[in-house]
């Protein structure tokens, strides 16, 4: 999430045990359930755990927010569903943005639409999300200093379908629209705007004391999943679909929102969403034709004729997205070791991602060298990126260790040179310490699984223990957090989410939420000068020079360990099912779905 608009694709372990659906052989364009529906397979331990259309850092999952826009149309909601990301207007509230000439202001236009419960949607209920994120900034995990919302100076209501945005300076517009502007969702203050569910709706999130218990209040009901079917709070919706059913187990069931009076008019009455625990599971579900769109894993592609056969298309979805293991500088143990670029050196040169790719993946996934997306050409990639400035190479990786105070003892490299010579071990590294690193890795993926046991293999040629310790993703992302040494939490070393990607770009593929000192998704607490005056560069300047810029740096300084950029999943879809447009962000729009009666 996501962030901005770019998301964590993530979710957690939920029981196969709920998905005992009644189906027929899946053989004809029917769905397995009525004409009138669809059964969707979440990918394995995705689990929705979030409704509010407003991401914090434990709920960032590609998912929580396809369902919350299909609730809550965004402001600017940008998609791939033509082919190539762009402004969907129809899936928007808004209908035009105007840029100032010296592009430090913009004014858009609202759409003549209404909620649910038949009131208007204005300018006033775009205020009431830009007052909460701006009283809760520190809480949203859309926030990185210095970006939204601290670079909108003011929000100036000028009618009810009108409204500018002044900002601090002059920005890049297509930057500012497809990163900033998509993160607006407008909600409903006639409904929402409360201290408790016990209090009237006022104007309390003009004052920063009351947008603060309005954001307690929103955010402690948004917990509570059990809730959400009954809770009135989620029924003022303006999107095309609305919750029938929200299971702590995973299954959502969406119905078609018949007071829906937008540009994406759903076109299957109800859409029932559903979690798996494996991979496995998931393709038993498709065998029994109880899945009407489901996915096999790059490995299976091999035996895709046996779902062609049962009336399914195969057809790989490609993402918008790197992939990544992120270090944590701030680990008390290993912290010190992963601050020194030779380090980080010597364990990007001991992946060999032209290897992972072509027989792990299966030739599903390309390999990536820095912090912009290489599945698909783009202007935004730099020549250093594209080019690889760390090949693999073990012997090179542990011609680095040894010459920078590393010794081999026992088949794991030593620190036996301490200090901050330019041929020693570097600053805080203590004579004695073991090269060893461990990953907290998510779990349900044999993919995910195989990866990691050739990476162990490759380190440990270098002189690196690799350990392995898997989890559902929603719980890596809980206990692998932005952290200081001092905090219990901050144990953790490296952290994996990426089976389907790690993070999903909007349009324009900044890193100021993955790679600024203090971004919001900054999982490792990296940090460096010099990175962030790119990053502010990239999103100021419109010139494409900047980004690649940013691109050939960040592909040098190696803030996380770069992996292959794998396809977001292979999809398998019932013949006769339409509207499935794969889009590259990773998201899913359900009122573009329907059936070729």
């Amino acid at each position: 999430m996501s962030p901005a608009r770019a998301t964590l694709v993530a979710g957690a372990v939920v029981s196969a045990g709920t998905l005992l659906l009644a189906g027929c052989s899946g053989t004809s364009g029917t769905s397995s359930t009525s004409p009138d529906s669809i059964n969707y397979a979440l990918p394995a331990n995705f689990t929705p755990n979030w409704i509010l259309p407003i991401g914090t850092a434990a709920h960032l999952n590609t998912n929580n927010i396809s369902i919350a826009n299909s609730l809550w149309e965004p402001l600017v909601a940008y998609d791939g569903s033509t082919g190539k990301i762009a402004w969907n207007k129809n899936g928007s509230i808004a209908t035009a943005a105007a840029f100032a000439s010296d592009g430090k202001s913009v004014t858009l236009t609202l759409g003549d639409r209404t909620w649910s419960d038949g009131k208007p949607i204005t300018s006033r209920d775009v205020e009431f999300w830009f007052n909460l994120i701006k009283a809760n900034k520190d809480q949203w995990a859309g926030y990185n200093p210095g970006k939204a919302p601290d670079n909108w100076t003011s929000f100036k209501t000028v009618d009810d379908h009108h409204f500018t945005l002044t900002f601090d300076k002059a920005y890049n517009s297509d930057w500012m629209l497809a990163n900033e502007l998509s993160a607006i969702n407008p909600l409903p203050q006639h409904a929402w705007d409360k201290t408790a569910a016990s209090a009237a709706v006022s104007d309390a999130d003009r004052t920063a004391a009351g947008a603060k218990q309005v954001w307690t209040y929103l955010n402690t009901a948004a917990k509570n999943i059990s809730g959400y079917e009954k809770d009135a709070l989620w029924k003022t919706i303006s999107g095309p679909y609305a919750v029938k059913s929200f299971s702590t187990a995973g299954k959502v069931v969406l119905a078609a929102n018949k007071k829906y009076d937008g540009g994406e008019k759903p076109d299957i009455a109800t859409v029932n969403l559903l979690p798996f625990t494996t991979a496995d599971a998931e393709k038993n579900a498709l065998r029994s034709g109880s899945v009407d769109y489901g996915y096999i894993e790059a490995t299976d592609l091999d035996r895709k004729d046996r779902f062609t056969a049962q009336g399914y298309t195969v057809k790989p979805w490609s993402g918008w997205a790197i992939t990544y293991m992120p270090y944590n500088f701030n680990n008390p143990s290993m912290g010190a070791v992963f601050k020194q670029l030779y380090a980080r050196q010597a364990v990007q040169r001991s992946i060999d991602q032209s290897s992972l790719a072509k027989v792990i993946f299966n030739g599903t996934a390309v390999p990536g060298y820095g912090p912009i997306p290489q599945a698909q050409s783009s202007d935004f990639l730099s020549p250093t990126q594209k080019g690889n400035p760390y090949p693999f190479s073990t012997s090179a990786a542990k011609s680095l260790l040894s010459g920078h105070g590393w010794t081999e003892q026992g088949g794991v490299m030593v620190c036996t040179d301490p200090g901050s010579g330019a041929s020693q071990c570097g600053d805080g590294v203590a004579k004695g310490t073991e090269f060893q690193m461990q990953v907290l890795s998510q779990s349900g993926s044999t993919v995910t699984d195989n990866m990691m046991s050739a990476i162990q293999s490759s380190l440990e040629e270098t002189g690196i223990k690799f350990t392995i310790k898997t989890a559902p993703v929603n719980s890596v992302l809980s206990q692998t957090p932005p952290c200081t040494a001092s905090q219990s939490i901050c144990a953790w070393q490296l952290s994996f989410f990426g089976t389907a990607g790690s993070w999903y770009f909007n349009a324009f593929p900044t890193g100021d939420s993955l790679f600024q000192s203090k971004g919001g998704s900054n999982f490792g607490n990296y940090s460096n000068p010099e990175i962030d005056q790119l990053i502010t560069a990239s999103t100021t300047s419109n010139s494409a020079q900047a980004v690649q810029d940013y691109s050939a740096a960040v592909a040098k300084d190696l803030p996380v360990i770069w992996l292959p950029e794998p396809d977001y999943q292979i999809s398998v879809l019932k013949n006769g099912l339409g509207g499935f447009s794969q889009d590259s962000l990773a998201n899913f729009h359900p009122a573009q779905w329907k059936w070729n009666r």
